[in-house]
């Protein structure tokens, strides 16, 4: 087991000065419920197809965040970051699943994980899925890291008394599965529970989708995880009441990106990036709105400042809970290679507008891509495409090449699908955007500006093949293994 570093043990020093200071006073309990791949489908968000009565009545009895960012739309580098307090792009884990082969990623020395700072801090921590079952629960980090940092799957298993800090991962939009079958599994299990399953007719797409009869019954068959995944929120907070430590729990729920889909998950859109976040708990006023915009890491701040230990200096994370806290200006984002696809872009957005950098223009907007090729929805998208069936807005993300830069108005095109980066009157716009994003990029010392090395991408992606051989099909294996090739010829073009 690794010895903790100089900041774990000034951090124990002072986090025992804090607690003693306030004399008997028990420390609040911490608890992150994190959903994969969701966005802010739920009835406090405006979502009116299906009701959400947990989540409404947790964001009711806390705050609500309305403008809420992930730094990273993909499971792996979104967690490494989240889990830090860190960008990505700062700790070398901006690629997605990397770090899993030969060639490893090491966190630097000034940085620590989140659950080992409350460990040492004399909490118990557990991180667990749900039901809890004795299993830890999904962790997905892109670095190297001990798992004695968790003392369980099960906050229960504390000593008496002692305070806990628990992560529950569920699978949030991953119920719904990727085809028919998973559509009418997750619709089982709605009827099971609620009586009913969401009906199509209850559908409303983005206009950045067709009315395709497999589209829209995804997004109905998504709209029931969520509806499950608010059943589940609200048996976690039975099982708080039951033990009696509610009251003195800050409960938090977000997910750990947007939706899986053509323009979600693995882009810098919003329906990626956008995420609920809502904290419920001592010292929070319920019914308190905040539409002030934050970003996910900033869960790693506000939870140990919520705690009473104290912040790590070179965290980037923020306490958007403190009393000083200044709301930041603009939230940022990166999206490097998701398994086999590379790609390469950042973006900033402030209150009105978003700027995306794509820093490999000359390639397709929907690059090959195994995991995203094989579902449902990417098959639909592209047979209509193929048959002429698409309007303008839906034909965007099959452009072959993408503009440079992106500019939208959010305010007049929330669906971003007006780029304006070649409007002369918002040239001070894009300028005053692209100069924000350099120097984010500069400050924070972005490990995305140089390529992937050939040994760390051969190295993850040996691995990445070595399970597909083992589960996948042939003919999946085979389709990751030429995308793999054509990565390497786009590049070897400077493409």
């Amino acid at each position: 087991m690794r010895h903790p570093h100089p900041i774990v043990i000034a951090l124990f020093v002072a986090t025992s000065l804090v607690f003693s200071s306030v004399g008997t006073a028990q420390p609040p309990n911490i608890v992150w419920i994190i959903p994969d791949d969701m966005s802010a489908h739920f009835g406090c968000y405006g979502e009116t197809a299906i009701e959400t009565p947990n989540v409404d009545a947790l964001a009711a009895s806390g705050v609500q965040f309305n403008n809420a960012y992930v730094t990273a739309p993909v499971c792996s580098t979104c967690r490494s970051a989240f889990i830090t307090g860190m960008y990505q792009t700062s700790i070398g884990a901006h690629h997605h699943r990397s770090g899993r082969g030969t060639v490893k990623i090491e966190l630097p020395d000034d940085v620590a994980m989140v659950p080992k700072l409350f460990q040492d801090a004399g909490y118990h921590t557990s991180i667990s899925g749900w039901p809890i079952n004795g299993k830890l629960g999904k962790t997905d980090y892109n670095f190297e890291w001990d798992k004695s940092i968790y003392d369980s799957a099960d906050w229960s298993d504390r000593k008496p008394g002692q305070p806990f800090f628990a992560q529950i991962q569920t699978q949030g939009g991953k119920l719904r599965g990727k085809d028919a079958k998973g559509w009418n599994n997750v619709a089982t299990k709605a009827r099971k529970r609620f009586g009913s399953a969401t009906s199509i007719e209850s559908v409303t797409l983005p206009p950045y989708y067709p009315n395709h009869p497999d589209i829209v019954r995804d997004w109905a068959a998504y709209l029931d995880s969520v509806r499950l995944t608010d059943a589940m929120v609200g048996e976690v907070i039975a099982k708080l009441e039951e033990q009696g430590v509610r009251e003195n729990t800050l409960v938090l729920f977000m997910t750990d990106h947007g939706i899986s889909h053509g323009r979600g998950k693995q882009y810098l859109y919003d329906e990626g990036l956008h995420v609920p976040l809502i904290l419920s708990g001592p010292g929070i006023e319920p019914g308190t709105i905040r539409d002030d915009l934050v970003e996910h890491i900033d869960i790693a701040a506000l939870s140990l400042a919520a705690a009473g230990i104290p912040i790590p200096e070179t965290m980037q994370a923020k306490d958007v809970l403190s009393d000083d806290y200044q709301p930041r200006e603009a939230a940022f984002a990166a999206r490097d290679r998701c398994d086999e696809t590379v790609d390469h872009i950042r973006s900033v957005r402030t209150h009105q507008f978003k700027y995306i950098r794509n820093f490999l223009p000359n390639r397709p907007y929907l690059q090959p891509c195994a995991y995203k090729d094989a579902k449902s929805i990417l098959i639909a998208l592209r047979q209509w495409h193929d048959e002429g069936k698409l309007d303008a807005n839906q034909e965007l993300i099959f452009r072959q090449t993408r503009p440079a830069e992106e500019l939208f108005d959010l305010e007049s095109d929330p669906h971003e699908l007006q780029n304006l980066a070649n409007d002369p009157a918002h040239a001070a716009e894009l300028q005053s955007l692209r100069n924000r994003l350099d120097h984010w990029m500069e400050t924070t010392g972005d490990q995305g500006r140089q390529p992937e090395s050939a040994e760390q991408f051969e190295s993850d992606i040996e691995v990445y093949l070595n399970t597909l051989r083992k589960r996948a099909t042939p003919e999946h294996l085979q389709t990751v293994e030429s995308n793999i090739e054509l990565m390497k010829r786009w590049a070897s073009e400077g493409k």
